[in-house]
């Protein structure tokens, strides 16, 4: 009996082998949610104020420095985006390094104003953003530090291969679809969250005393209008 074939080797099996394509997907997610945070802090200088003074009510910095944080961070993220994009590997383990560590120190930031009870309100993108920090943030940004952390830490092993442009196609595919959903996550939330009971003022009614009357009360039964009393005959 002959001795098994050697598994195949070189560029034909590095082609077909899932993990590129699987950082490829990691990449596009962490750009699109980094790029959607960047672009709607900079969309206005109303979402940007907002951002830096949200920065502000977190105190977790000193006061004088909220603005200069709030550029820096705008800056690290685009730079991210520009780093996980580029088509070499070492720039974009870099950005998905550099992605990483943001996305730790945004978790701790935001653990510490959970555990001291702050409702401060997500300015992560941009103005419109209107839900309180809690766990989900110190979760999103926990698993998405993991992934920015794996695919880094992948793309220092593997070799340049050629990739194939449908599986890379379906890969950025994904990977902009589960950024998106990532970004929306608040908006989801908001939109889902039960309203509560909104009185209307073309609805409202005055509430009537227990005696009938359309006041409460002495008030009440001082509007009703006064029968004029007939001497007696």
């Amino acid at each position: 009996m002959s001795p098994a074939p050697p598994p195949p080797s070189g560029p034909s099996c590095r082609r077909c082998h899932p993990v590129p394509y699987a950082e490829f997907a990691v990449r596009v997610l962490i750009a699109t949610v980094f790029l959607t945070a960047a672009v709607s802090k900079v969309s206005s200088g109303r979402s940007f104020a907002a951002f830096a003074a949200s920065l502000g009510r977190l105190d977790v910095l000193p006061g004088a420095v909220t603005r200069a944080a709030a550029v820096a961070v705008v800056a690290a993220e685009w730079l991210v985006c520009a780093l996980v994009l580029m088509p070499w590997p070492r720039p974009a383990g870099a950005g998905l390094a550099l992605a990483a560590a943001l996305l730790v120190v945004f978790a701790v930031a935001i653990t510490r104003v959970v555990a001291r009870g702050t409702r401060a309100v997500c300015r992560c993108f941009g103005s419109a953003s209107r839900e309180p920090l809690g766990v989900r943030h110190i979760v999103r940004n926990v698993l998405l530090a993991v992934l920015a952390a794996s695919a880094a830490w992948t793309s220092t092993l593997r070799e340049p291969a050629s990739l194939q442009p449908g599986a890379l196609a379906v890969a950025g595919l994904a990977g902009l679809l589960v950024g998106g959903c990532v970004a929306a996550l608040d908006a989801v939330v908001e939109l889902f969250r039960p309203a509560g009971p909104v009185d209307s003022p073309h609805t409202a009614r005055p509430r009537r005393s227990p005696d009938g009357t359309g006041g409460t009360g002495a008030a009440g039964r001082a509007r009703q209008p006064r029968l004029p009393v007939r001497p007696g005959r």
